[in-house]
């Protein structure tokens, strides 16, 4: 077997895989998660020369790493092909923080890897009723960038200004920020087209208040109707509380795990996380 860095075509590819396994991708996703770090998407070949397995190890800044887009082809399984690629991106990262989103079933092969649960993240979904345009909202496009990277930075954890240019700027994405144009930003959120509905994230808040007003913004430009998703950080309640309040479920759970000393985020800030794949 081989294991190389894909091309910026194979990034699609696989986040295509991603889809057919019922992972939800948002419908640009290959764009920015490219730009975050083009050497850090691997695939193994088979011996037939068939990409079989995939894993995005993204460098961020000069600590952090995130693994995700842990993939195989089905009938690859069971070959180690995926601990190949797994195997190359943890090497890829080493000196590193490397953090993850776990599902469930993978949980306990993380752990003999090293990896350390942090706290869970729920996926909230839902159809959410008809909503007014709240006030004292901006289009996140207006804020400034060099703001809008110095907001984000300590709620992510480390900078990631390519990945974040790319990720506002996707087709069809809305974003919004309360302040920040000409005062202090006191928050920001993005909402993407997916598959199926649409996802909300990041949706970073200085409080609950302010999170709450984003979101509804959200909602009232996404088209009527569509599923509405969030994936809250379980240990901030007032995000756990604003997405029962606005009619989503929970449906799907992670465990942010860490490997190398964990990340001291301030999660009471942060009530939807960016993306599962990329931290």
């Amino acid at each position: 077997m081989t294991v190389r860095t894909m091309s910026r075509g194979e990034v699609d590819q696989v986040i295509e895989w991603a889809a057919e396994e019922g992972w939800n991708p948002g419908l640009g996703d290959a764009v920015p998660f490219h730009a975050a770090d083009p050497t850090g998407f691997l695939v193994a070949e088979a011996g037939d020369g068939r990409p079989a397995a995939a894993v995005s190890v993204v460098r961020y800044g000069e600590d952090l790493g995130f693994l995700g887009l842990y993939i195989a082809r089905p009938e690859y399984r069971g070959r180690g092909l995926g601990m190949a690629a797994w195997r190359v991106g943890m090497a890829y990262l080493a000196g590193r923080t490397v953090g993850l989103d776990g599902v469930v079933a993978q949980q306990d092969n993380y752990r003999k890897s090293g990896f350390v649960l942090a706290h869970r993240n729920v996926r909230y979904q839902g159809t959410v009723p008809a909503v007014e345009p709240p006030d004292g909202l901006a289009d996140l496009a207006a804020v400034p960038f060099d703001r809008l990277l110095g907001y984000d930075r300590p709620l992510f954890g480390a900078p990631r200004a390519a990945f974040l240019s790319a990720w506002i700027g996707m087709p069809g994405v809305v974003g919004l920020a309360a302040g920040g144009i000409t005062g202090n930003l006191s928050g920001y959120a993005v909402a993407r087209p997916c598959r199926v509905g649409w996802k909300i994230g990041p949706l970073f808040a200085d409080d609950a208040e302010t999170a709450d007003k984003l979101f509804r913004g959200l909602c009232a430009r996404i088209p009527g109707g569509e599923p509405v998703i969030l994936d809250v950080p379980e240990p901030n309640s007032t995000a756990v509380a604003l997405a029962g309040r606005h009619g989503l479920s929970p449906v799907f759970e992670t465990a942010r795990m860490y490997a190398g000393r964990p990340l001291d985020l301030d999660l009471g800030r942060i009530f939807g996380i960016t993306t599962f794949e990329l931290g």
